[in-house]
């Protein structure tokens, strides 16, 4: 059941991607851009033929064919029950969503439609998948640095018994 339920999950989750990205092509394209908060927040068409902050541009190919087969590794662990509910799997379901949110766009537009743009920042324009797996890759590098420090702190303590 659990898997049923992640598989719909992140199909829900690549439907609002895109979605969001056809909202975005009708509606934001036209006009370019779109101010929300003044200064610090705005709305900006972009198209990425690359990977984040640009790098990689032009290498639609390359990419869709990488983010395919993380897609497929992630598939297959979550399908396989080596990873069990919780914090890993959690996150390994939102980079498949968000990978292929992204790979949609690749394979049939040629780019990923970009429109996030932070203004109080230097930073690069991004959109809700990248959202998801740059947030859970994230979380999920924390959460293996804290797992290898609370299984060798348990190792220690077992050695000083």
């Amino acid at each position: 059941m659990l898997q049923v339920i992640t598989i719909l999950s992140i199909v829900a989750l690549v439907g609002a991607d895109q979605l969001i990205k056809l909202l975005v092509l009708e509606y934001l394209q036209p006009i370019g851009s779109l101010p929300l908060i003044d200064g610090v927040l705005q709305l900006r068409y972009a198209e990425n033929t690359g990977a984040a902050f640009g790098s990689f541009s032009g290498q639609t190919t390359a990419l869709s064919i990488f983010t395919l087969v993380a897609i497929l590794v992630g598939i297959f662990f979550l399908l396989s029950k080596k990873i069990k509910f919780g914090v890993e799997y959690v996150c390994i379901a939102l980079i498949i969503a968000g990978g292929a949110g992204n790979l949609i766009d690749r394979v049939f537009r040629g780019f990923v439609v970009d429109y996030i743009e932070p203004l109080f920042i230097d930073f690069a324009i991004f959109n809700f998948a990248d959202i998801l797996v740059t947030c859970s890759a994230i979380v999920l590098i924390i959460w293996t640095i804290y797992d290898i420090y609370r299984e060798h702190k348990a190792e220690k303590e077992l050695k000083n018994e």
